[in-house]
């Protein structure tokens, strides 16, 4: 079952822990959006600034509807107000100015040296906020010889060393099957940004955040520095293992599924042997240990293949639970839909978009508060949805300014 609830046009969060905070979203695509969407779960106010000309180019990306209204942007964009602002005309970079002046967070994905051009830049804004927390979110960072490089979430995951390290020994590195970069980067930006607010406590004051793509993916790779830099080793691609942490792999059945089994310690290896009626296995020299297991890893996975291979998933699942042996079945979108833990932890929500006409689902806030929770407030924004409202509630302009601004073009 999906839980099921129906998002008024614009509810503001009296739960969420990071409720009271207002973030002025100055980005495009996913690295600065997706951590915007993050923030906004977490009941923070996002105010995002979309350009003129149709939006932020999310509205159109992924799988679209007939109309080519994408199924993503009621995701990333939720719990999100949407202004329409003329960046390249002073009078918008002014209301920018105005909108800073009153936010505690500007978050932006902009090429680094932009904002600052727009005199938006970080010493542009706090002269006027000195809270203000600018979190930065680029493919290289504000410096270095490559700052001003265009750079998406690929080119981090190709320089922060998990596309050597992803794929087949045999074949050309590969990619997951999502934005991964961008996520990962978005992550460390909503933590630095929570961390910074937390700093600015106690001393009042704000700072920047300099997320880097390729910093961000780089941050995740265990000791593969360390492994060549001290002994030698360069990590590579090892397609669905990791060398030497056995077994751990994935394995078929025989109505065609593919169940993840990983009994990477002497006790689960013992269970797995005792389900495969195999409990000779635990005591044979061969794989007694964890060095040994991962010496003969590719006998073992042919092992166990065998035995799961002679079975039904749902046969083999009840036997892995019997025997407490940790797996997981390598799930598709309709498994996720039907998985009775999705259901009890209500991980799937439905929402109701005015854009799309229809229920969305989507993945639920995470993590999970038990007493401040987040919530979905309000799907993807039409463009320009709040334009009057924020220009007149945040910015304090009156009709006929709004009016103005619109009729120049600066507003829409």
């Amino acid at each position: 079952m999906i839980a099921k609830a129906i998002a008024p046009l614009w509810v503001v969060s009296v739960t969420g822990p990071l409720t009271g905070i207002r973030v002025l979203e100055l980005g495009s695509f996913i690295a600065g959006p997706f951590a915007g969407q993050l923030l906004g779960d977490y009941g923070a106010e996002i105010i995002k600034v979309e350009p003129p000309s149709g939006g932020d180019p999310m509205r159109k990306w992924g799988h679209c509807d007939p109309e080519g209204h994408s199924y993503w942007w009621p995701a990333i964009a939720r719990n999100k107000k949407s202004i329409v602002i003329d960046l390249r005309t002073s009078e918008g970079r002014t209301v920018v100015r105005r909108l800073a002046t009153c936010s505690d967070v500007v978050l932006e994905n902009f090429t680094p040296g932009r904002l600052a051009e727009w005199q938006l830049g970080y010493d542009d804004l706090v002269g006027d906020n000195p809270g203000l927390i600018m979190t930065h979110v680029s493919g290289f960072g504000q410096t270095g010889p490559r700052a001003t490089d265009p750079g998406f979430g690929s080119i981090g995951e190709a320089m922060g060393g998990i596309r050597h390290t992803t794929g087949w020994p045999d074949r050309q590195s590969t990619r997951a099957g999502i934005s991964l970069g961008d996520a990962i980067a978005s992550l460390f930006a909503v933590t630095g940004t929570i961390a910074a607010l937390n700093e600015r406590q106690r001393s009042g004051k704000g700072q920047e955040v300099d997320v880097a793509i390729y910093e961000a993916v780089f941050a995740l790779m265990e000791s593969t520095i360390a492994d060549y830099d001290l002994g030698g080793h360069v990590r590579g691609r090892t397609g669905s293992v990791l060398p030497g942490v056995a077994p751990s792999n994935v394995y078929p059945t025989l109505d065609g599924a593919d169940v993840l089994i990983a009994g990477n310690a002497d006790a689960i290896f013992g269970r797995i042997c005792v389900a495969m009626n195999r409990a000779e296995l635990a005591e044979d020299p061969l794989y007694r240990t964890h060095e040994s297991r991962g010496v003969n890893q590719s006998e073992l996975d042919d092992i166990i293949s065998a035995w799961t291979s002679s079975q039904r998933v749902e046969d083999l699942e009840d036997v892995l639970d019997e025997h407490a042996i940790p797996y997981g079945r390598i799930f598709t979108a309709p498994d996720m839909i039907a998985d009775p833990q999705f259901a009890a932890r209500e991980l799937i929500e439905r929402y109701e978009d005015e854009i799309l006409g229809q229920e969305v689902p989507m993945a639920a806030p995470v993590p999970r508060f038990s007493r401040t929770p987040g919530h979905i407030r309000s799907t993807g924004p039409a463009l320009g949805q709040h334009t009057d409202h924020i220009l007149d509630t945040v910015c304090g302009y009156d009709q006929e300014q709004i009016q103005l601004l619109r009729s120049d073009g600066v507003v829409a």
